[in-house]
């Protein structure tokens, strides 16, 4: 182990004590067949059998994360590394940290994240029974494509838990993220923040648990994946949807306002309280996209979009004050116009097939310039200039 070591090699440990030995051992092998400067070190996360000792005694430095959660141990191990490069793996003996020669190469090469792909398709390897039919066929490829899909990541194997990074480059992204979802909010951040990402194939082996249960909890940690995924996508959440009903609740009521037929259905007053429903629900979810994607941007979750920029410039506090009050102000006219004209009928009974078509937009243009009021100062209250 050298003082100034250039890798580090991070496992997070809980009652690995069947497998952390060899763990420590392949790794420490692999610095001297690869004449790397490195060092090992086993983040302890709460261990109550002999892990911690038998990590010490096989060579490896052991520090403890008094947070439970992986996320919450490879923190406290990454934390600790002293080396500008970092590949973090599992304890359970299902990978092979021999392969950390090819991390420290795509690293030193320039890559900033080098993710391992155990996918055959990528070149990678699943030993018979070390993977679950539903993860391999199933989870790992759904998942995998989504975050392609959302955050255009170039990787084909999000799950596989064996990848090296710059050290620096870690600290930037700021990953928050104290369980499972850790590694996944890693490969979302490197897309964010454009991180250089390369691949590497490797193999997953069967565990060495002896038949215990995994960590891995596949329908509870599959949520949680899913789930920081929508909430780290904005666009896919709330803009996309936002604009999709907007668009659809737009067309519709200009094509009820003037009747139009549609195959054998004339569209009218009920179309047009579907297209009001559709616009109102939409302009909400363009207005929390665009919270969302603000308050993620000042608390460092994602980076500054240009979209948002954008935005932002063209449709200050002032100038959305205007446009709301005029929107308002077009649908109290429609209203008022409806009431004039019922009034004009000594308040009997209305016919509403035609004054429905003045009452719904009236009422849209209301509450769309409501929105807009509100939501621009809720927006400028997050925006504030502070210290």
């Amino acid at each position: 182990m050298s003082s100034f070591p250039e890798i580090t090699v991070v496992i997070p440990c809980l009652n690995e004590e069947l497998t952390v030995v060899a763990c420590v051992k392949e790794a420490l092998e692999a610095f001297r067949t690869g004449n790397l400067a490195g060092e090992v070190v086993v983040a302890d996360n709460g261990s109550t059998d002999d892990s911690r000792a038998l990590a010490l005694e096989a060579g490896a430095r052991v520090v403890c994360a008094e947070r439970r959660g992986y996320g919450a141990a490879l923190m406290a191990g990454i934390d600790a590394a002293g080396g500008r490069f970092v590949v973090m793996g599992d304890a359970d003996g299902s990978y092979d940290f021999g392969d950390t020669v090819k991390f420290v190469a795509a690293l030193r090469g320039g890559a900033e994240l080098v993710q391992g792909c155990r996918l055959p398709s990528a070149g990678g390897k699943i030993e018979e029974g070390a993977m679950p039919w539903l993860h391999r066929l199933v989870g790992n490829p759904g998942l995998t494509w989504l975050a392609r899909l959302m955050f255009r990541t170039p990787v084909h194997d999000v799950y596989c838990g064996l990848r090296g990074f710059s050290k620096a480059r870690y600290v930037a992204m700021g990953l928050r993220c104290t369980g499972m979802e850790f590694a996944t909010e890693m490969i979302i951040k490197a897309a964010l923040h454009n991180v250089i990402t390369a691949e590497v194939p490797v193999t997953l082996r069967r565990d060495g648990r002896g038949g215990r249960a995994p960590h891995l909890r596949t329908f509870r940690d599959g949520w949680r994946t899913l789930r920081l995924f929508l909430l780290f996508s904005p666009r896919w959440v709330h803009v996309i949807p936002g604009m999709l009903l907007s668009g659809f609740g737009f067309l519709l009521g200009v094509l009820a306002l003037v009747s139009a037929k549609i195959g054998p259905a004339t569209l009218g007053p009920h179309s047009l309280l579907v297209a009001s429903a559709a616009l109102l629900v939409g302009k909400q979810a363009l207005w929390m996209g665009v919270f969302a994607r603000t308050f993620a941007t000042l608390e460092g979750i994602a980076p500054v979009s240009p979209g948002l920029v954008v935005f932002r410039r063209y449709f200050t506090l002032e100038r959305v004050i205007v446009l709301a009050l005029l929107s308002m102000a077009a649908g109290v006219g429609l209203v008022a116009a409806t009431f004039l004209h019922w009034r004009g009928q000594g308040y009997g009974p209305l016919d509403y097939a035609k004054t429905l078509v003045w009452v719904v937009p009236g009422i849209s243009l209301v509450a769309l310039g409501g929105q807009a009021l509100i939501g621009s100062f809720a927006l400028s209250l997050l925006t504030l200039e502070r210290k």
